[in-house]
């Protein structure tokens, strides 16, 4: 689990509202990365913002992008431009390491 890694376990959690989602925030200049894993399965509704890159750590992930789906797994990565409208199905176990073209996307969590 995330909140066991001693290296990850020295960062804030990230304020994501979504049921389930653990989370480490690493703010890296006008970027920040963003370490997730979901206890249990998530929808995330259509939306947009900056530019997103991932690598699925573990677990698998449906991800539309403009309404086309991508089937995600380990060792997948993918991108988001900024401004694309897209929405995602997470299974529980799910693990990713997502890095926002965007310095505020997320805040510690207090």
């Amino acid at each position: 689990m995330i909140n066991e890694n001693p290296l990850l376990s020295k960062f804030p959690s990230a304020d994501i509202a979504v049921a389930g989602v653990f989370s480490k925030l690493i703010q890296a200049g006008e970027q920040q990365f963003i370490f997730m894993e979901f206890e249990s399965d998530a929808v995330i509704p259509p939306h947009s913002h900056n530019a997103q890159w991932g690598i699925v750590l573990d677990g698998e992930m449906e991800l539309t992008i403009n309404s086309r789906v991508l089937r995600l797994k380990k060792g997948d990565s993918y991108f988001i431009k900024k401004g694309e409208i897209h929405s995602a199905k997470i299974k529980a176990g799910y693990k990713d390491l997502t890095l926002f073209d965007q310095k505020d996307r997320y805040t510690p969590m207090k």
